[in-house]
């Protein structure tokens, strides 16, 4: 399923093969937490915006339509009308992040939804069965994602009980791809190394799922917290020891820089809400740096947002008229600046791609990885 065709470095050029189709590697996910891109993005402009793989996320959808009615209209795919690849994020942040009155137990964790209250419970099997009803390519491990910081004790409790919930997690999924109901018998899981910023729990805990042969392994419970500086470092020790011929994916990161870092150390897959959120709050990214569009000096630019892109917004409209908007709250400018910051972040990758492809991925690194966040 996952070939690397050529390595610079430790970065990593390389194919993802999947039943929705082949993904082309380093990659940024694009985010549609509800399965929705924020900022009126549809499955058409997706595809013009070059993103070949959306993200959705469990939590949400199983709250909010619910995931037996996605699978009773024949699957997230069917759904949103999107027929590339879709990972499904477990759930497993969002319990800690947004839902209150939570417990954790060594069944689950049982919480309180953040829509209206109702008391749900979710464990490994039950987000293995949600993201089966939703026919996901790739369906994400159930685990505990702990704050940063918390104390070493706790989190080396939490990473055996994660390892025990992926277990739990690998045995329903085998159980479900073999149902003659199941929307996608080729349901791909990746199981989640954590481990806060303890290398040596981080080391051990990548070593135990390792050996659980997966399809692929993300680097979760980072971003939310530490510095770029404990994150680089925790990346540095763990990777090594992640599988060389499985796909590796840092989980919700980040800013340009840290996907140019990440690759650099070897990761493979990447999402992140930043480049929707920013946009539409009028935060662009650029080839030269950030640029913020609500400041007046661009009141009367008639130039394009980044003159050296080639995206739908970038070749119609100016600066001028897309700040006109977002002063304005009118949806339109949200949706301009997001397509924009899209295209961006997949155009990034595919750069990325070229420069390990031409043995030069140091040289565009050195070049980009500071400049591109940059205030102008």
């Amino acid at each position: 399923m996952f070939k690397i065709l050529h390595t610079n470095g430790r970065a990593r050029r390389g194919e993802f093969t999947t039943v929705h189709g082949t993904v082309q590697t380093p990659v940024f996910m694009n985010v549609g937490t509800a399965a929705a891109i924020k900022g009126a993005v549809s499955a058409e402009d997706l595809k013009a915006l070059g993103c070949q793989i959306e993200l959705s996320n469990t939590y949400h959808l199983h709250l909010r339509p619910g995931d037996e009615l996605i699978k009773e209209l024949g699957g997230l795919h069917k759904f949103m009308n999107w027929d590339r690849p879709i990972l499904t994020d477990s759930g497993g942040f969002q319990v800690f992040s947004l839902a209150k009155l939570r417990k954790i137990t060594e069944e689950g964790v049982s919480f309180n939804s953040h829509i209206d209250g109702r008391r749900v419970f979710m464990g490994p099997e039950e987000s293995m069965r949600i993201q089966s009803n939703f026919g996901s390519t790739i369906a994400m491990a159930f685990d505990e994602c702990v704050k940063i910081p918390s104390p070493y004790d706790y989190v080396k409790s939490s990473c055996d009980r994660t390892y025990r919930w992926l277990e739990r997690c690998k045995a329903e999924m085998a159980r479900l791809n073999s149902l003659d109901d199941t929307i996608n018998k080729s349901q791909l899981l990746f199981g989640i190394n954590q481990g806060a910023v303890f290398e040596d729990l981080r080391i051990e805990h990548m070593k135990k799922i390792a050996a659980l042969d997966l399809p692929g392994y993300a680097i979760g419970g980072l971003a939310v917290g530490e510095t770029h500086e404990e994150m680089y470092h925790i990346l540095d020790e763990v990777v090594p020891y992640a599988p060389e011929d499985k796909p590796r994916y840092l989980m919700g990161v980040g800013t340009p820089s840290n996907i140019i870092e990440g690759v650099a150390r070897g990761i493979d897959f990447f999402d992140c809400v930043m480049p929707t959120r920013n946009a539409r709050h009028g935060f662009i990214f650029t080839r030269h740096g950030t640029m913020n569009m609500m400041n007046q000096k661009y009141e009367r630019d008639p130039r394009p947002l980044d003159e050296d892109c080639g995206c739908p917004t970038c070749r119609q409209y100016s600066r001028a008229y897309i700040r006109h908007l977002l002063k304005a709250g009118e949806m339109l400018g949200m949706r301009l600046a997001v397509m924009h910051n899209l295209y961006f972040y997949n155009e990034l990758a595919a750069r990325i791609r070229e420069a390990i492809e031409e043995d030069r991925f140091e040289e565009f690194r050195a070049e980009n990885s500071e400049m591109l966040m940059r205030r102008l």
